[in-house]
């Protein structure tokens, strides 16, 4: 496969996954400021803008509609929704000849609908429309393409930005001190919350409703089986490992990701949340760098503002 396409299908993946999640992300922040008055707008719009890697300076003054501006709509910001939908159908052109015609008019049709500014009634809907539309890209990229290295090239980027913004999202735990997004919402941004009830058998505590976001092996959104299924991508695009040790620098950083999870008890992740969570997010960008070295030569390929490189 020619570099240039399988890393264009790694970036449709990626894209897909990163407008999905920071949809989810927004959301749940969002109207959390909304709801409760005695949350300060500025520092938790700050502290957000900080977790999705667009740091900004303690003496500017952000309010919720900036934000929104920023994440959701600037086709610039390579952090935006917008230019993850506007990136995902460029890297479709890429590899035209490898996608399926019905995913190139999911993503020819999503950048058709865009809107250039989201009224305040409708960003609710906005954020929803966003969510539906990369579950159908992603269904049909699932139903269309063959198990071969196109394949595993789409799911790894897809895995890592889903383990990426996993972490994000639990991060957001952290934007107040006072007042956070409970686990109940933080579960149901991340369509969890059923299938975290089934799994405990009643409505979880906070220690089950992390454990399940955070080392459940079975749902296909909890941090540990993201960076699982990475690492199973990764393996099945280099199957040349010896015996001993394994064959590639993304394979070891994505191992020692899930290693620092796994043997951990959930209560020591807890109490150290967002500096795990950015344990993982540095696993993720080392991890696609070192993809990046290893398949794609161009140096032009897009990132999170502010990521480690």
């Amino acid at each position: 496969m020619l570099s240039r396409v399988a890393e264009s299908l790694f970036w449709i993946g990626r894209y897909l996954e990163r407008a999905d999640g920071t949809a989810r992300i927004l959301d749940v922040h969002l109207q959390l400021v909304l709801e409760d008055p005695l949350i300060d707008e500025a520092v938790a719009c700050r502290s957000l803008m900080y977790i999705m890697g667009s740091p900004v300076p303690d003496d500017a003054q952000i309010t919720g509609e900036d934000v929104l501006t920023i994440l959701a709509t600037d086709r610039k910001n390579s952090s935006s929704i917008v230019y993850s939908l506007l990136s995902a159908r460029e890297n479709g052109r890429r590899a035209r000849e490898i996608i399926s015609t019905e995913l190139w008019e999911c993503l020819n049709t999503v950048t058709q609908h865009i809107p250039k500014r989201i009224a305040a009634e409708r960003i609710h809907g906005f954020f929803n429309w966003v969510r539906e539309r990369m579950a159908m890209a992603a269904g049909i990229a699932d139903t269309t393409m063959s198990r071969d290295e196109a394949y595993q090239f789409f799911i790894l980027g897809q895995s890592l930005e889903r383990a990426d913004m996993t972490a994000r999202l639990l991060a957001t735990r952290a934007v107040s001190e006072a007042h956070s997004p409970s686990w109940t919402t933080l579960l149901r941004s991340c369509g969890a919350y059923e299938a975290c009830l089934r799994t405990c058998r009643g409505t979880p505590s906070t220690q089950e409703a992390a454990e399940f976001l955070l080392l459940d092996r079975l749902f296909p959104r909890s941090v540990i089986y993201s960076v699982t299924r990475a690492l199973n991508a990764v393996r099945d695009l280099d199957p040349t490992g010896g015996r001993t040790g394994v064959s590639t620098a993304a394979q070891r950083v994505l191992g020692h990701a899930i290693s620092n999870l796994e043997y951990l008890s959930i209560d020591e992740i807890i109490q150290n949340l967002p500096h795990r969570m950015d344990r993982i997010q540095i696993a993720t960008s080392a991890a696609s760098e070192a993809i990046k070295l290893s398949y794609f030569p161009s140096d032009a390929i897009p990132t999170w503002v502010g990521e480690q490189t």
